[in-house]
């Protein structure tokens, strides 16, 4: 009995062939040439057989499964664009900022009122001013501290100081003590 084990024994993937031509098995083991002959006839007959379509063939399901994969595609693509289009329906946050400025005049003489009025003359789109305080400096001068609410994307900060200095007549210069984003 071990002599018909090792004469016998097929590793996983090797053929019969290989091994008759070794000397390993004997040529009685090899396949009859009448196999061979047999087989175009089936071919044959399995191309007869493709002239039927039973409605379950491999063809179809692979058929099927693309098209089920480009429907999965399709639906997280337009899931991805609806997202995108949400998002874009949102409105945009509106930035604004709380700006102090601290606008000081010439001197004492200067009539901070009538200063404080001008300042407040000078409008801009998304710019609303605030409270005014009168803050001493010392030897009897004061300025103008006034809060002012403005739209980052309306009002430049810059343009603004530049616009409160051409009051020459009553502005020496403008300082900004805090600029807070809201």
């Amino acid at each position: 009995s071990s002599g018909i084990n090792a004469e016998w024994p097929l590793r996983p993937g090797e053929k019969l062939e290989a091994k008759a031509k070794s000397g390993s098995v004997a040529p009685a083991a090899a396949p009859p040439a009448t196999a061979s002959a047999s087989k175009p006839a089936a071919k044959k007959e399995e191309s007869d057989d493709d002239d039927f379509d039973f409605g379950d063939s491999d063809d179809e399901e692979t058929k099927g499964e693309s098209e089920m994969q480009k429907m999965k595609r399709l639906a997280a693509e337009k899931k991805v664009a609806d997202a995108a289009a949400k998002k874009d329906a949102k409105p945009a946050r509106v930035l604004k900022s709380n700006v102090v400025l601290d606008i000081k005049p010439w001197d004492d003489e200067t009539d901070l009122g009538e200063m404080e009025k001008q300042v407040r003359s000078i409008a801009m789109q998304g710019l609303v001013w605030g409270d005014c305080k009168h803050v001493e400096i010392g030897f009897g001068i004061k300025k103008l501290r006034m809060s002012t609410c403005i739209v980052d994307e309306d009002v430049g900060l810059y343009d603004l100081e530049e616009k409160i200095e051409e009051l020459e007549d009553f502005v020496q210069s403008v300082d900004i003590v805090s600029h807070n984003k809201i």
